[in-house]
């Protein structure tokens, strides 16, 4: 019986020795085996491993997925304007070299971001120290990130890590340059929409001016075609009562005694003084006779 418990206890022992000489890499890791404190191996290809059991050997696992390092708050940098403004980062990283990664952090995650950190505030502060606010915020922002970029991935290969990306997410003014750039956009803009204001004005009394002047044109063509054709007009009918009235002269005659005698009596009150024997009166004498008498 006691034979049994010993060879149960030496079998269970004898297992998790061997069961600590195995252990499985994950797709999304790196394994790095090393003894007293000495790396041995660092293994990327994921599968089922050996190494010897503790405390002989030990492994720890790494991420080799892109990590994102993302400051809590802006860090405030100083322009070469002598200007203060507030720069929000972020950057895409990843363990390139597993050995000297865990040799410079011993796998510590969090020292590495402090490290990481350090070294894209030193390689902004260098960069936007030599530009002006308006070259970090539109002019020059895509040098200035390959700037940052360049700097920070030789920084990061000393400490095993690849710079996939650095991106600047904001840039601003601090709070008390805020309000006077406000005012002074806001001016410019007042500025802008005066010089447009006035111009439209000037283009609004050019195009009056203009109009009227085609008003006036076009009115003195139409007078003067109105009374071309009133003239032909007028000459056409005098013509046309010249040949009429040449016919018989004496009804033409007649036809203005009657025009004279409307004329003349164009109410009853009107009053003529002429003498009745005056030849003024001689259609109305011999109305009855009418101008075929007068003819013979």
């Amino acid at each position: 019986m006691n034979r049994l418990v010993s060879y149960s206890i030496a079998a269970l022992i004898v297992l998790s020795v061997l069961m600590s000489t195995l252990f499985v890499v994950d797709q999304r890791k790196f394994a790095i085996v090393f003894a007293l404190g000495e790396v041995k191996k660092v293994i990327s290809e994921p599968g089922l491993h050996f190494k010897l059991p503790p405390p002989f050997q030990n492994v720890i696992f790494l991420d080799k997925r892109i990590l994102t390092l993302d400051t809590p708050e802006a860090d405030r940098f100083i322009t070469a304007e002598k200007k203060n403004i507030l720069v929000d980062a972020y950057v895409k990283w990843r363990i390139a070299d597993p050995r000297l990664y865990f040799v410079s952090f011993t796998g510590d995650e969090r020292r590495a971001q402090d490290r990481m950190s350090q070294i894209i505030k030193a390689a902004l502060n260098e960069e936007i120290t030599k530009r002006t606010v308006r070259e970090v915020i539109s002019g020059e922002r895509g040098k200035v990130m390959n700037a940052i970029h360049k700097k920070v991935t030789d920084e990061a290969k000393q400490i095993g890590v690849d710079i996939v990306d650095v991106r600047l997410k904001r840039v601003d003014y601090v709070e008390q340059i805020n309000n006077s750039v406000y005012d002074r956009m806001r001016a410019e803009r007042v500025r802008v929409a005066n010089e447009l204001r006035s111009t439209g004005a000037a283009e609004s009394e050019k195009i009056r001016a203009d109009a009227d002047r085609q008003r006036t044109v076009i009115l003195a063509e139409a007078y003067r075609e109105a009374e071309q054709i009133r003239g032909d007009g007028d000459a056409k009918a005098t013509q046309i009562y010249g040949q009429a009235f040449g016919q018989n002269p004496e009804f033409f005659k007649f036809y203005r005694s009657l025009e004279a005698y409307r004329a003349s009596f164009k109410g009853r009150n009107d009053m003529l003084v002429v003498d009745p024997n005056s030849e003024f009166f001689r259609y109305f004498k011999n109305s009855s006779a009418g101008p075929a008498a007068n003819a013979k």
